[in-house]
């Protein structure tokens, strides 16, 4: 049976808040407000919770999911090298809606779905996400939907989907818009544009110094 905490209040908040850190830490499932849309969250380094979270969405490994940081720091001890170009987008966007596709470290022992060899990182701007974040460690973290559905932009909507395949929800009330985030890939030999969303391609290369490319 799952269990609902109102975040708008200082005590549900609280109590909200450590239950989803234990259920975090039991690698059961957790949905919480984030900066975009609400997120269904799991410890990344949990396999089968990872796992739990994929059949929740009702997708597959081929779709993998992204990591939510707490801090700028937990950033280097994910990637194999945090580079200038990655540290200039972090200090300028962090937290906030942009998330970098890096090379992860390969001593790090997770499963995260089809990723080759690459993690996408976000740090969000939200109070509840970056507290639970700072509680339990890196949390792989998608959209709270079913696939193919409408994201959901209040805790209500992401019930609704995912039901009791998810043990705490954490209601922050409704997200705004539901912008997603902009995605950005520093894999390659120039960074590359994945989805264009909440941060504008411009503000990127503003800051970049050079022109953001397209996926080929």
């Amino acid at each position: 049976m799952s269990a609902v905490y109102d975040c708008s209040k200082a005590d549900t908040r609280a109590d909200g808040l450590r239950a989803a850190a234990s259920a975090v830490r039991s690698s059961r499932l957790v949905v919480m407000p984030t900066d975009t849309v609400y997120g269904i969250g799991a410890d990344a380094f949990d396999p089968g919770a990872v796992r739990s979270l994929l059949q929740a969405k009702h997708r597959g490994p081929d779709m993998p999911v992204g990591v939510l940081v707490g801090s700028w720091s937990t950033v280097d001890g994910l990637v194999l090298g945090v580079s200038q170009q990655a540290r200039a987008l972090i200090e300028a966007f962090w937290p906030g809606d942009l998330s970098l596709v890096l090379p992860h470290a390969p001593s790090l022992n997770w499963d995260l779905g089809t990723t080759k060899g690459t993690v996408m990182l976000r740090m969000p701007l939200h109070p509840v996400a970056l507290e639970l974040l700072r509680e339990v460690g890196p949390m792989a973290v998608s959209s709270a939907n079913v696939s193919g559905r409408p994201a959901a932009a209040t805790a209500q909507e992401a019930q609704e989907q995912l039901g009791d395949s998810v043990s705490i929800y954490l209601d922050g009330g409704p997200s705004g818009e539901p912008v997603p985030s902009t995605i950005v890939d520093l894999t390659g030999d120039g960074p590359v544009l994945l989805r264009e969303g909440a941060v504008r391609a411009d503000a990127v290369s503003d800051v970049l110094g050079v022109e953001v490319g397209l996926p080929q």
